[in-house]
């Protein structure tokens, strides 16, 4: 892939990005499979899908990422909270809704 100082007209910025859209999907992907096997661990230790703690270190460190990449940690931060809201919905398909475990966290 090209990088951006050697795309020379809309179509190789086009071609790159959507190369980059696809590896983002495929790395969404693969992160939906290590929320699987959480979820499935979590069940076994009677956790809930939502450890707050660890949330915030996520956030924290997506946070620290994003500054080190000089993107905006707080866009950065929105995006992540988000990911992981909807990576809490998907462990609660398995476990339940966390109202319904006691927080051993």
């Amino acid at each position: 892939m090209k990088t951006p100082q050697d795309c020379n007209d809309m179509a190789d910025l086009r071609a790159a990005i959507d190369q980059i859209d696809a590896d983002l999907v495929r790395q969404l992907a693969l992160r939906a499979a290590y929320i699987d096997r959480a979820a499935q661990i979590k069940e076994q230790a009677d956790l809930p899908a939502r450890i707050t703690p660890r949330v915030e270190q996520v956030v924290d460190n997506v946070r620290a990422h994003a500054q080190a990449q000089g993107l905006s940690p707080d866009l950065v931060e929105k995006i992540w909270r988000w990911l992981i809201d909807w990576s809490i919905v998907r462990e609660e398909t398995r476990l339940g809704p966390d109202s319904d475990r006691n927080d051993k966290t």
